[in-house]
């Protein structure tokens, strides 16, 4: 693999593109790339948009020619084992039309802003007030992956992080801010404590050992060709 590898993200929604710098981050760590460059597949302004994840993961390799592809399905309510086999039986049914590609699952417990909350300075670097003292209302490391909401938990922490108050707090614009929060964060090594991201961590490991050929990489399994 060259030092520069192309990646293509696809995903539930725009703002999963956040993904992005974890997804590098990863393959620098776990997959030894020198320099990543990922981009997030963009259907929406298609005059007939793909429906099924396979034309989905058709569509993007077209698009967006890649080396490896990421697919991104949020756990929510389901077992991450389900959305896992969701993305494999999608991912073979794209190779059988001719796309084979190495394919990473991307699975978040429940959904990605769960990978966002660990970091208090970076929250509060994106609510911008770096120096608050105020405390922030973060779950623990050990109860990431069972909040129910956690896109709303780090609104509230961004919130809690501006130190706003009255007119103030109620201009404050928690989605800019959202996308700003992974920007500050430099080390994602303390996600390794989660499941799902361990998983797919390793997913991202056992890649690189197989020298990045076609197949599927997902929640622990081998390597499919």
């Amino acid at each position: 693999m060259e030092p520069r590898l192309r990646h293509t993200l696809i995903s539930d929604g725009p703002t999963d593109a956040n993904l992005i710098p974890i997804i590098n981050w990863t393959l620098r760590e776990a997959g030894g790339v020198v320099l990543p460059d990922g981009v997030r597949a963009e259907f929406w302004r298609l005059p007939a948009p793909p429906g099924s994840l396979a034309d989905r993961i058709r569509k993007a390799v077209e698009l967006y020619p890649c080396d490896v592809l990421f697919v991104h399905r949020d756990a929510e309510k389901d077992p991450p084992g389900s959305r896992d086999a969701e993305i494999q039986a999608a991912v073979a049914r794209a190779a059988e039309s001719g796309c084979r590609i190495p394919a990473v699952a991307v699975i978040p417990v429940r959904m990605l802003e769960a990978w966002l909350l660990f970091d208090e300075r970076a929250i509060r670097q994106a609510a911008g007030n770096p120096n608050g003292q105020v405390v922030l209302p973060l779950p623990p490391m050990s109860k990431l992956e069972r909040r129910p909401d956690p896109k709303q938990d780090l609104r509230d922490a961004l919130r809690a992080a501006s130190e706003l108050s009255g007119r103030r707090l109620k201009k404050f614009d928690t989605r800019q801010a959202f996308w700003r929060v992974v920007d500050f964060i430099e080390d994602f090594s303390p996600l390794r404590q989660l499941r799902a991201f361990a998983a797919f961590e390793d997913s991202v490991r056992r890649i690189c050992q197989n020298k990045w050929a076609p197949g599927f990489y997902g929640l622990g399994q081998a390597a499919s060709e």
